[in-house]
C-alpha cells in the first residue's frame, strides 16, 4: 500500500489547483496576454510544483527511511529516494 494514501485528499486538491493555474496560461496564450504576466504565471505554476514534490519526497523518507520497519526496508527506501533525485535533478 502507498504511503500517500492517508494524504491523497490533499495532494490531489494540490494537484487540480495547478491544474487549473496551467489552463490560465493556456486561455493567457490564447487570448495573446503579455509575456510578463505569463512568465510570473508559469513562476507561480513551478512554486506549487516544487511545494507539491516537496511533501511527496518528505512523506517517502520519513515513511520509508525513517520510520522503515527494518534495515533492509530502510535501505530499499533511501534507494528510490536517491534513484528519485537523481531523475529529479537532470
Amino acid at each position: 500500500m502507498s504511503h500517500l494514501n492517508r494524504d491523497n485528499s490533499r495532494l490531489i486538491a494540490r494537484l487540480r489547483r495547478i491544474k487549473g493555474q496551467v489552463e490560465g496560461v493556456e486561455r493567457a496564450l490564447e487570448a495573446d496576454v503579455d509575456c510578463t504576466e505569463v512568465l510570473r504565471q508559469i513562476a507561480s505554476i513551478r512554486g506549487a510544483m516544487n511545494g507539491l514534490t516537496n511533501e511527496v519526497f518528505e512523506e517517502h523518507l520519513r515513511s520509508h527511511v525513517v520510520d522503515a520497519a527494518d534495515t533492509a526496508a530502510r535501505e530499499k527506501g533511501a534507494e528510490e529516494m536517491i534513484q528519485i533525485l537523481r531523475s529529479y535533478l537532470k
